[in-house]
Formats: C-alpha cells, sequence, structure tokens
C-alpha cells in the first residue's frame, strides 16, 4: 500500500512540473500527496514501533509461561511428594517394627533366662514343709473371712483356737487370708 501511495506521489509530483490549466488544484493536490507521504511515514514508524512492543510482549509472555505452574503440573508434583511421604513413612515403620522386635526377643531372652535361674534355684532348694497337726477337732462349721478379719479376730468371734483353724485349713501363711475366702472352724463354740 505504501508503495502505491509513493508511486501515485510521483505521477501528482511529475504532473504538477508540467503546466496544465487548473494551478491551483494541482497545488492542492501536490499538497494533499505531501501530507499524505508524511503520513505513511508516520504510519511506517508507528508500525514498527508497534512491532518492538510485540516482540517485547512475546518475549515476556514467554517467561511467564516457564515460571508459572499448571494445576496439573501442581498435582502431579503434590502426587509424586505424598508418594515419596508414603515411601519414607513405610520405611520407617518396618524400620521401627524390626527394632521393636528385636528388643522383644531379647526381652523375651533375657525373660527366658531369669526363669530358668529361678526354676534352677527352686530345684536345689529343699521343699518346704509346713508341719500341719492332725490333732485338731473334726467337726467345725464353715466361716466366709469378712472385711477386717484376721486370725485371731476369727478365732475370737468363734472361740476356736488359731493353730487348730490354721491345722485344718493348711494355711501356710496365716497373715494372708482374703476377702470372701471359707474356711472350716473346728470344734467352733467349745472353748
Amino acid at each position: 500500500m505504501l508503495s502505491r501511495l509513493l508511486f501515485g506521489g510521483a505521477m501528482v509530483a511529475t504532473a504538477v512540473a508540467q503546466p496544465a490549466p487548473g494551478q491551483m488544484e494541482l497545488a492542492n493536490l501536490r499538497e494533499d500527496v505531501r501530507g499524505l507521504v508524511q503520513r505513511v511515514g508516520d504510519l511506517t514508524l508507528r508500525v514498527e514501533q508497534l512491532e518492538r512492543d510485540n516482540a517485547a510482549l512475546r518475549a515476556k509472555s514467554g517467561t511467564a509461561e516457564k515460571n508459572f505452574a499448571t494445576l496439573t503440573q501442581l498435582n502431579d508434583a503434590i502426587a509424586d511428594v505424598n508418594r515419596d511421604i508414603k515411601a519414607a513413612a513405610g520405611s520407617t515403620k518396618a524400620e521401627t517394627l524390626q527394632q521393636v522386635g528385636l528388643q522383644l526377643e531379647k526381652l523375651a531372652n533375657q525373660t527366658n533366662a531369669a526363669l530358668d535361674a529361678l526354676a534352677k534355684a527352686q530345684a536345689m532348694r529343699p521343699a518346704v514343709q509346713a508341719p500341719f497337726a492332725e490333732n485338731y477337732a473334726k467337726e467345725g462349721v464353715s466361716y466366709t473371712v469378712q472385711k477386717g478379719d484376721t486370725l485371731a479376730v476369727i478365732a475370737k468371734k468363734t472361740g476356736a483356737k488359731q493353730q487348730d483353724i490354721i491345722n485344718a485349713n493348711k494355711l501356710f501363711d496365716p497373715s494372708h487370708i482374703t476377702v470372701g475366702q471359707t474356711l472350716f472352724i473346728p470344734n467352733a463354740g467349745s472353748k
């Protein structure tokens, strides 16, 4: 388009140089052509500036695309991080379970060794046989131990001898009677 305008302007300039009727019209036409040529020059400069601006914007947009992640990229990155966390947690869990297993095995070995030592010590120990006399009355009553009862209290309540209660019930440790325990009280009520 610019070349047509320039060609048209050159034709008009040639026509103006020749003397012809209507010089006024020709002078106006020459002025219009000169204005058009100047306007075309201005427009050419403006187009060049717009092309530079467009190139700069394209460069910036390319940089911006590189700087921003898409939603899909973010989701993929999050999924990768989650997989890494699960793998690390699974690995840590396996290591912890292995350590706990080793500790339990060690404790089991120590417990077994202690039980073996206790069993050996018990086996070497002579059996303690409490001498329970059979010289107590074979008749009597049952008594259920109440809260606060001791062997002395029960003997006093029933009128029986403490040693007879111990012998009749074969109590190895008379201080360890329990609430609800049933005892045979020989010859209760006769002192």
